[in-house]
């Protein structure tokens, strides 16, 4: 084997010792492939094969280096360490032979087994060749149909490996397409996760919604949602090159604890029913979260309102910036992808939506980012007035007469409430 693939797969690089390994023992599926690649991974995954005790071998390690402890399938015996740089699973060999647990695996490339021992590979069904060849090649359709998610799997990992899949392959996909309805919603949208935070992600997505896999997940999706989602590319691109601060925001995620970044979030709103009520049931059916629905629904419905931005009114301005708050950015990326679609060009959109890109990254506009002159507490004592829905209504039209230049202090934002109760 070549050097720098055993430089690569070296034991030494494994949160555990060799040692604590039972002979033979078999490294297979993504990290070996990766090695093969000359892929680096800052966080390890590992997989390997026993084959006998899997699971005490796995709680074993686990006990001796203090790390964690999953049982992961107590009827085929899998089981996973968890380390501080990685997971490692141990599952029990898949047959009577490694040969046997090696052609009941997906593809060609994830079918390739590494001996630590030894430090020979065993490549029985030509994956090293495929590897080479950037090809993605089923095993079998019986392996495919067996687990439906490895339907999705295949244009995930073309997208990550930047490889193609083999034709007899992607037909049997599209044959088998149907056979997705067995797969549980959160395990698709995970699949779906990985190809919209992929480079080539859009391309393969198209692919996978051509080919028959994403129309019962996105119900109600047509060619024109998915000429959509291919116009996002451009318009981030067209984004960055003009405003680099909003490009930037769309590659953050919305959360902190969340891997779903902003541009997920405009790419999610091409796919889904445009209306933002029918949407919203339609992503809680795909168990996407509360946060990521709420960005999703608000993206819909205030993006159409960007191609007034030139005859809004300050207050319609302030009002729409409150409504649309930090999902600006993916707002604006749906609205520039809709106008690239319409007309193919985005000079004229860039400079109708150029003034509240302008107020949005300038933090001291009071339009976008009011600064409050009072607290509704405030409010509240200075009026004698119970706390309300008017204490909001009045703070609101402060904020508004600061962004006019009306008031600009205290005294004056309380003298205003005063006329306003007045009235």
């Amino acid at each position: 084997m070549n050097d720098s693939i055993t430089a690569r797969l070296d034991p030494k690089n494994w949160p555990f010792s060799l040692g604590m390994l039972p002979q033979p023992a078999y490294m297979v599926g993504g990290a070996v492939r990766d090695g093969i690649l000359g892929r680096s991974q800052d966080y390890l995954d590992l997989d390997f094969i026993i084959p006998d005790n899997a699971v005490k071998v796995a709680r074993a390690i686990a006990q001796h280096y203090g790390a964690g402890f999953v049982l992961l399938d107590g009827k085929r015996n899998i089981a996973r360490v968890v380390f501080p740089q990685g997971t490692v699973d141990f599952a029990q060999q898949d047959g009577d032979s490694l040969l046997t647990d090696l052609h009941r695996r997906d593809f060609t490339i994830n079918a390739i087994a590494y001996n630590p021992y030894t430090q020979e590979l065993m490549d029985p069904l030509g994956g090293c060749k495929d590897i080479e060849s950037g090809l993605l090649r089923m095993i079998s359709p019986q392996n495919l149909q067996d687990d439906p998610l490895r339907l999705m799997r295949a244009y995930r990992q073309a997208a990550q490996l930047n490889f193609v899949i083999e034709p007899h392959t992607q037909l049997t996909i599209r044959k088998l397409s149907a056979n997705l309805c067995q797969v549980a919603s959160e395990r698709i949208r995970t699949e779906i996760g990985y190809l919209l935070q992929s480079a080539v992600g859009t391309f393969w997505l198209k692919t996978a919604w051509e080919d028959g896999l994403l129309g019962q997940f996105f119900i109600y999706a047509t060619p024109e949602s998915v000429d959509k989602l291919i116009a996002v590319d451009p318009a981030v691109q067209a984004i960055g090159e003009n405003w680099s601060e909003l490009g930037e925001q769309l590659g953050k995620p919305i959360r902190d604890s969340m891997k779903t970044r902003w541009l997920d979030i405009a790419k999610l709103g091409c796919l889904v029913n445009p209306a933002p009520e029918i949407a919203e049931r339609e992503l809680g059916e795909m168990t996407y979260s509360r946060v990521e629905i709420r960005s999703i629904i608000t993206a819909l419905r205030l993006f159409p309102q960007m191609k007034q931005a030139n005859s809004m009114s300050l207050r319609e301005q302030y009002c729409w910036f409150r409504e649309v708050g930090v999902v600006f950015s993916s707002t604006i990326v749906l609205a520039l992808a809709q106008d690239m679609l319409n007309t193919k060009s985005h000079k004229h959109s860039l400079e109708l939506y150029s003034p509240l890109v302008k107020r949005y990254l300038n933090p001291d506009d009071l339009v976008a980012h009011p600064s409050p002159l009072v607290t509704g507490k405030e409010v509240i004592i200075a009026l004698n007035i119970p706390p309300s829905p008017l204490v909001g209504e009045i703070l609101q039209e402060i904020a508004i007469a600061q962004a006019e230049g009306k008031v600009n202090n205290s005294q004056g934002a309380l003298a205003l409430a005063r006329k306003l109760i007045d009235k």
